[in-house]
């Protein structure tokens, strides 16, 4: 029902096709807004999108979401380039952007659409995501954190946010973001692409 054209930011095409060769990541790391900044930034990202997955409603509005009825959780949508970037690096950026041991909630923000989740797309997304969170719990363990409450999953479908939303912080430099990682370095073993 959403489907902004192009990104605010780097000019892309939101919506598929994208170009050949580009894979796709979904992460939740409580309110997107923030957490789609962090991963338009880096290097080898072709678009990024915010919106809804993981509920058992379809095209679920955002105060839908918020009413904490549909079961979604707020993601965050990146296609890159695997040639830049890997999925292990995408991995790395999202275990630092947040606090994954809060359960629902991150920061201020509470309720089930702010938990944080990794949804994958295939076999090696699965097991590169549970193989990096063992070893980042290692890391938080050590530094007196308690355990992680990350839900690993397969991909569902994801729903466009609305227009606004889609690279707020862009849009309303000043806005809101409450993310805030740990400080505890994510080292999960990155292999050459």
């Amino acid at each position: 029902m959403n489907k902004p054209a192009i990104h605010f930011v780097t000019g892309n095409t939101m919506v598929a096709p994208y170009p050949r060769g580009m894979k796709i990541a979904m992460l939740g790391m409580g309110c997107f807004w923030g957490a789609e900044k962090q991963f338009w930034e880096k290097k080898g990202v072709f678009v990024t999108a915010v919106g809804y997955s993981g509920g058992f409603t379809s095209h679920p509005t955002y105060q839908d979401v918020c009413s904490g009825d549909t079961g979604h959780c707020e993601v965050v949508r990146v296609v890159f380039d695997p040639e830049l970037v890997c999925y292990q690096e995408i991995l790395t950026m999202f275990w630092e952007g947040h606090d994954p041991t809060q359960g629902m909630r991150q920061g201020n923000d509470i309720g089930t659409q702010y938990r944080s989740g990794i949804y994958t797309y295939d076999d090696v997304q699965m097991e590169q995501a549970i193989t990096s969170l063992a070893s980042y719990q290692e890391a938080l363990s050590n530094a007196g954190y308690a355990k992680i409450t990350t839900e690993i999953l397969k991909a569902q479908e994801f729903y466009f946010a609305e227009e606004y939303h889609q690279q707020y912080l862009s849009k309303n430099p000043n806005g809101y973001c409450g993310l805030g990682g740990t400080g505890v370095n994510c080292s999960i073993g990155l292999v050459h692409r």
